[in-house]
């Protein structure tokens, strides 16, 4: 069974910063993803653990950074300029694959964290 852990979240003014932490077995992808009230559950980046490969959806570009530490055990998601539109749930995914193919898809990942809030208020 593998167990991933977040920490991170909170409440911050738009235009504030939050770094999450997502601590277990690194997948070949590990994700982050995020859940606001009413609605489902998208994929915000994701990082290729074997290369440092990462991508991000548009809406999250040039404004958070995915990073993994040395060891692998920790994935990283620095949340800079915040805004209210980012409130949600915010989880960490791992997916183990043969394939160089990590995706924003939910149901591609195997294993989740139980996520962790992050509050932006105007």
């Amino acid at each position: 069974q593998v167990t991933l852990v977040e920490s991170g979240g909170g409440s911050v003014q738009a235009g504030g910063s939050l770094r999450l932490s997502c601590t277990g077995p690194a997948g070949t992808c590990m994700g982050w993803f995020r859940q606001a009230p009413g609605k489902e559950r998208e994929g915000v980046a994701f990082i290729y653990t074997i290369s440092g490969q990462t991508a991000y959806r548009d809406f999250v570009k040039g404004r958070f950074t995915i990073s993994q530490d040395n060891a692998k055990t920790t994935v990283f998601l620095q949340m800079n300029g915040l805004k209210p539109e980012d409130t949600a749930m915010y989880y960490c995914a791992a997916r183990w694959t043969v394939r160089r193919d990590c995706s924003f898809i939910t149901d591609e990942y195997n294993y989740w964290g139980r996520g962790t809030q992050v509050t932006v208020s105007s």
